[in-house]
């Protein structure tokens, strides 16, 4: 049995696109999957998944380089067969382990050198040298690996040109995950907005939005605050006492939100790294059959509109979000077409059922062609 192991020194043991769909994918279809972490709560065996724990440090220092030689160590230690890494700082364990003929995959869940640029605790200027010094380092190192893999296909593009052996496998939905059911006429006066909550986000626009808001509605907000002092700036806004705040919540929780909710939000600042991305949440509220507010970006556009299954809006425009708001609400024969369109385009596309085939044929592939049994 071909040994693989998943490793990451940020992301959750239990993160949605490594643990849930990847990792389980493999290790149901005849894998030998490990996955290294670096969380402190110790090595478990999860839905046929190994997870190994390089133990946690905390400082974003400590993150870059403590962590990812613990990460390299016990990583090393399993003997794999293929390694498969997540996070941009372990590109150069990739190398060390490519230099001890290992077989080493990148897996780019975002445009990082664009990302960078969106970073709050970095000045512009400090912003710009390290997006550019990454920019070369990346282009140094992947074309040294086995592979890459990538969230999108605009960031597939990008790694093409200097890795042919580049596949986008995209984070959408395993079917069914999130639909809760919930008839239309029993779903309440409420919204929501699932997520890591941000200030390039949306959050400030959202909160504010809510006292434009016309109907009585309330915003079931579900995930947690990552900036220091945003949270207590945004119990400070007017909307805020509209908020139904949900904190962190389990997946069987989050469908229950979605379930009773009337439309998702996504309507993230217009920055490099978001008018090309494809947010897992837009394709979740779609999979729940709610329609979705977004940011009105050429790429999102086309998704929604395309599938007409929301609306598209200025991110950055509180009265119009919600406008937006009150069409929905005031229009529930339309709002509940729109849920369906989104549901009918995940069953047909927008699904995990296919990105997981396409994820087994490039293992497959990568198998043959490095002579691995």
């Amino acid at each position: 049995m071909l040994k693989v192991a998943h490793v990451t020194s940020v992301h959750s043991r239990y993160d949605i696109r490594i643990f849930r769909k990847e990792c389980r994918t493999l290790a149901a279809n005849g894998y030998d999957v490990f996955l290294v972490v670096a969380d402190g709560k110790g090595d478990e065996i999860s839905d046929g998944v190994k997870i190994i724990d390089a133990g946690l440090l905390r400082g974003r220092l400590n993150r870059i380089f403590r962590t990812t030689r613990n990460v390299l160590r016990r990583s090393k230690e399993l003997n794999a067969d293929i390694y498969h890494l997540h996070d941009p700082e372990l590109l150069p364990i990739g190398l060390k382990l490519k230099k001890q003929g290992k077989v080493v995959i990148f897996d780019s869940h975002e445009d990082v050198p664009k990302q960078l640029l969106s970073k709050p605790y970095l000045s512009p200027t400090i912003r710009r040298l390290v997006s550019v010094a990454f920019s070369f380092f990346e282009r140094f190192a992947c074309p040294k690996l086995d592979g890459i893999l990538t969230a999108t296909p605009f960031i597939r593009d990008k790694f093409f040109a200097i890795n042919p052996n580049t596949l986008d496998i995209n984070n959408f939905p395993m079917i069914g995950e999130l639909d809760a059911d919930v008839p239309w006429d029993q779903k309440k006066n409420e919204i929501c907005y699932v997520g890591g909550i941000t200030s390039i986000r949306g959050i400030r626009e959202v909160v504010t939005a809510l006292k434009y808001v016309k109907s009585d509605v309330r915003l079931n907000l579900v995930g947690g605050f990552s900036e220091p002092g945003l949270e207590a700036e945004s119990k400070q806004l007017e909307g805020w006492s509209f908020v139904n705040q949900c904190g962190q919540l389990g997946r069987a929780e989050v469908r229950e939100v979605l379930g009773r909710s009337i439309a998702g939000l996504v309507t993230f600042h217009p920055l490099p790294n978001h008018v090309d991305a494809q947010p897992n949440k837009m394709f979740e509220y779609m999979s729940s059959g709610i329609p979705v507010i977004a940011s009105n970006f050429p790429l999102w556009r086309e998704i929604i509109e395309g599938n007409d299954c929301g609306i598209c809006v200025d991110p950055l425009d509180s009265k119009a979000i919600a406008e937006c708001i009150d069409y929905l609400l005031g229009n529930p024969d339309r709002a509940k077409q729109m849920g369906l369109n989104g549901q009918k385009a995940v069953f047909a596309h927008y699904n995990w059922d296919v990105e997981g085939r396409k994820l087994l044929n490039y293992y497959s592939d990568l198998k043959k062609s490095k002579g691995l049994v």
